[in-house]
């Protein structure tokens, strides 16, 4: 079954800065990330957003629904054509990641008075706009079973929507994925630093940076 989600139009975390521009030409029903790609589930299903009706299908996701180009109809008489639609603005955006040792302590998901105090600054970057959704995904290191990382990755991203929640956001705007230790950004840094242990103190400092929660914040700007 296909979620349905809302239209993306601005994206806002906090944490270490990249931006990116998104597609000039979206589809309003669908979800897209700021690299203009439409939003997919796990399980490879694409997002939709409240506006999605079957006339807005796309082939990439409801191939089923999209029409076929009918042949066209025998011309009668030239009719001028409608007068252009407005462009509409390009949405900006920008995504920050959270740093990793600001919201959990090493195998730990509860998240730290340090880690609080990130989640109530992205709160107040919210209030600015009109939320739409917020996009929390989970990350571990490498230090144990990929099973292990992959329930903790998802009870950190959980433990954000919690505290998010209890201030004030609805639940149904807040979404969780986790991604385990899929997704490092260490890359070769940590690879020879011994045995792959939590008793390895020196390992488990350096691979912080894959304990992390990302989040992204989607919405329209206020006039």
């Amino acid at each position: 079954m296909i979620k349905h989600l809302p239209k993306i139009a601005l994206i806002t975390t906090i944490g270490l800065c990249s931006t990116a521009a998104l597609a000039a030409d979206m589809n309003e029903g669908y979800l897209y990330d700021t690299r203009g790609n439409v939003v997919k589930s796990g399980t490879g299903l694409c997002w939709r957003t409240n506006r999605w009706t079957p006339a807005m299908a796309i082939a990439e996701c409801d191939p089923d629904l999209v029409k076929k180009e009918a042949p066209p109809a025998p011309k009668t008489r030239e009719m001028p054509p409608p007068p252009p639609k407005a462009a509409a603005p390009k949405p900006a955006a920008e995504k920050v990641t959270l740093a990793a040792d600001a919201l959990f302590d090493f195998d730990k998901a509860d998240l730290r008075s340090e880690g609080k105090a990130k989640l109530d600054d992205v709160l107040g970057k919210v209030k600015g706009i009109k939320l739409e959704v917020i996009i929390a995904v989970g990350h571990a290191d490498r230090i144990g079973s990929d099973k292990y990382n992959q329930a903790l990755s998802e009870k950190r991203a959980a433990a954000v929507k919690t505290y998010l929640v209890s201030k004030g956001l609805e639940p149904n705007r807040v979404y969780t994925e986790g991604k385990g230790e899929k997704q490092p950004v260490t890359g070769d840094k940590c690879q020879k630093m011994g045995q792959d242990h939590r008793s390895n103190k020196k390992l488990v400092a350096c691979l912080q940076p894959d304990r992390r929660v990302e989040i992204e914040v989607i919405g329209t700007k206020q006039k």
